[in-house]
C-alpha cells in the first residue's frame, strides 16, 4: 500500500531496486542568445543522470515506487562556465486507490548561481560541500524525498531533512546565495531549519494527516476523508499563531491551494463555513481561491 512499508516484490524470482527518484530535468536557455547551445543540453544530461543515478537513501525502493519529481533550471546569465538560474523544484506522490497523484513541494528557488565546465562528473558526497550545483541539486533532492515519506509516515522524513540541513551547513563558508539567513528570510537555509524546528511540528504533522487521513482515504469514504482534510488544514492553525505569514505556510499552499479548492468543490458535500474562515486567516493570499469553495 504505502512507499515506506517494506514489502518484498518478487519478480521473476529477483527484487527490482531502483533508486528514489523519477526525475525531470530541463534546462531552459532561451535567455542566453550569445552561447553555443550544447553546453546547455551537456548541462541538462549530466544533471538528469545524476539526479535519477545517485542513491539518495539506505533504502530500497522499486521501481514503480521511485518518486516523480522535477528540476527546471532556467539560466539568466552565463559567461566563461559561470551560470546564474532560478530552479523550480516540484514533487508528486501518488493516492491510494486511484491513478490520481498530489502535488507535495512546489518551490521556486531564485538565487541559484554555480560554475560548471562541460563533461565534468557530478558526485555526491555528504561530507563535502565541492560544487554548489551538486550541493543545491542534493539538498532538493533530501527535502523531497524527506517530505514525500512524511505525507506517508508521522515524522517520517526526518532523516533525510537532516541530510539537507547537512548539505546547507556545509555551504555556510561558500560565497554563495540561499544558503544563509543573511541572504533573506526565505531560502534553502530557512526552509530546512523551519521544517526541522518545533515551531513547525503541527505543519509537518498536518502533511501526514492531510494525505493518510484525508486523500488516501478517498476512494474509500469521500465524505470521512473530507473531514479528515479540513481537521488537518485547521491544524496549522497552531503553525499560524506561532508564526503568522509563515514560509513553511506560503510552501504548503503552493502545492496545494488549486487541490484544496478542487476537493471542495465536488463530490459529497460537507460543512466549509469554518474551513473557509481558517484557509483566509492562515492563508490570506489565496483569498480569491477560497472563494470558490462552496
Amino acid at each position: 500500500m504505502y512507499r515506506y512499508i517494506g514489502v518484498l516484490l518478487l519478480f521473476l524470482g529477483f527484487s527490482a531496486k531502483a533508486q528514489e527518484l523519477n526525475c525531470t530535468v530541463q534546462v531552459n536557455y532561451q535567455m542566453i542568445t550569445d552561447a553555443n547551445p550544447q553546453i546547455f543540453k551537456t548541462l541538462e544530461k549530466s544533471l538528469g543522470d545524476f539526479v535519477n543515478n545517485t542513491r539518495w537513501t539506505s533504502r530500497n525502493f522499486g521501481r514503480s515506487e521511485r518518486i516523480d519529481c522535477s528540476m527546471i533550471f532556467t539560466i539568466s546569465a552565463y559567461d566563461s562556465n559561470s551560470f546564474s538560474a532560478s530552479l523550480q523544484v516540484q514533487s508528486t506522490r501518488p493516492v491510494y486507490g486511484s491513478t490520481f497523484s498530489t502535488p507535495i513541494f512546489n518551490y521556486n528557488d531564485k538565487d541559484v548561481s554555480f560554475r560548471y565546465t562541460e563533461g565534468e562528473n557530478l558526485i555526491y558526497n555528504p561530507n563535502n560541500f565541492d560544487s554548489n550545483l551538486v550541493g543545491v541539486v542534493s539538498f532538493y533532492a533530501n527535502v523531497i524525498i524527506g517530505m514525500d515519506a512524511d505525507s506517508f509516515a508521522k515524522n517520517g522524513g526526518t532523516d533525510y531533512y537532516q541530510a539537507a540541513q547537512g548539505m546547507a551547513t556545509l555551504a555556510q563558508g561558500s560565497n554563495y546565495k540561499g544558503w544563509s539567513q543573511q541572504d533573506g528570510n526565505q531560502n534553502r537555509y530557512f526552509l530546512i531549519n523551519d521544517i526541522l524546528s518545533n515551531t513547525y511540528s503541527a505543519w509537518r504533522e498536518a502533511l501526514y494527516n492531510y494525505h493518510i487521513g484525508g486523500l488516501d482515504k478517498m476512494s474509500e469514504n469521500p465524505k470521512e476523508a473530507k473531514d479528515k482534510i479540513i481537521a488537518a488544514l485547521k491544524g496549522l492553525s497552531a503553525v499560524h499563531s506561532a508564526r503568522p505569514n509563515s514560509f513553511l505556510m506560503r510552501t504548503f499552499f503552493d502545492a496545494k491551494a488549486n487541490e484544496v479548492v478542487d476537493i471542495f468543490s465536488g463530490g459529497p458535500q460537507v460543512t466549509v463555513t469554518d474551513l473557509v474562515d481558517t484557509l483566509n486567516r492562515i492563508s490570506p493570499l489565496n483569498g480569491s481561491k477560497w472563494n470558490n469553495i462552496r
